[in-house]
Parts: C-alpha cells; structure tokens; sequence
C-alpha cells in the first residue's frame, strides 16, 4: 500500500515538474506570470487538444479564480496567468486525463470523408475551405501554420496520412 501511495506521490511531482517547465517556457520576466496569450500553447505541449471553446473556459475559469484572490491583496496586472493558479488547474487535467488528442485512425477517417475522390491527398485550397468555412473555423494564423506543416510545396496538397503520422502524439 505504501509503494503504490510513493508512486502516486512521484507521478504527482512527475507531472508538476512537466507543468512548470513549460510554463516556465514563457515567464519571460522569470516572475512565475505569463501572458494569458500564451496559455493554449503550454496547455498544448502538455499534450492536451482543447478546442478554442474550451481553452476560452479553462482560461476564464483561472483568471475568475485569480480575481477573486486578488481583491484581498493587490498582485500583477490581469492579462496574466499566475503559476500558483495554473498548476493545480493543470495538474487536475491532466490527471483526468481531459482534451486527450483524437486517435489517429479517427482523423484518418476525417480526411478520407473530406477526399471524395478518393486520392490520398487534399489541395490547399479544399483544406482551406473545409477549415476555415465549417465547424469552428481556424484563425488565418492556426492555417499558415497548419500549411507551413502539411503542404507539400512542389504539388500543393496534403498527402494526410503522411501528414497524419507527424503530428500524432504518442501517448506512452
């Protein structure tokens, strides 16, 4: 019983010196803040895929619980994110398990729905329209750096298996 409580304690840590290191990433000022700008990159390194939606939530459910602390004692300008409220956030979701990447097999499937020729690859222009026109569409910035990784510039398309298998994140 003792063991599995000590590797609960060291996943514990484990996931804490995870989170810090990346918040860390971007507290420029080495002051434990970061612009709340910042916060769906570092949640997205941790291995996390929330939608914008639900980064919107986690980020103001943070910024309300910081709020709320600092009308008792005056701390940094709002626009940041503190570590101390971060981290606990953090390690909750993670620990949960929660805005898990979608399986590989799943995305496949997406692209060969969008592929109706059934050809192996998307033109940047169709790619464009489906991510842009439908469901929550992506920002002009999320697009360039979608196409900066998935187009292939001599043909321009996306082979989306090819594609598929970077970006992945394995799990284990």
């Amino acid at each position: 019983m003792a063991d599995d409580k000590d590797s609960g304690e060291m996943r514990l840590q484990e996931i804490q010196k995870k989170i810090k290191d990346a918040f860390e990433v971007f507290d420029h000022e080495s002051n434990d803040t970061v612009d709340v700008r910042e916060i769906g990159t570092i949640i997205r390194s941790l291995g996390c895929c929330p939608s914008e939606g639900e980064l919107h939530d986690l980020i103001a459910e943070d910024l309300l619980s910081q709020v709320s602390s600092r009308m008792v004692e005056e701390e940094e300008p709002t626009g940041y994110i503190r570590l101390e409220k971060f981290l606990p956030m953090m390690v909750k979701v993670l620990l949960e398990r929660r805005y898990r990447p979608i399986p590989e097999d799943l995305l496949l499937q997406a692209f060969e729905v969008l592929d109706s020729a059934k050809e192996g690859f998307l033109t940047k222009e169709e790619l464009v329209k489906y991510m842009t026109e439908e469901g929550e569409p992506f920002t002009q910035e999320e697009m360039e750096e979608m196409l900066s990784a998935a187009l292939d510039p001599e043909t321009n398309t996306i082979q989306y298996r090819d594609y598929l298998a970077m970006m992945v994140i394995d799990e284990n």
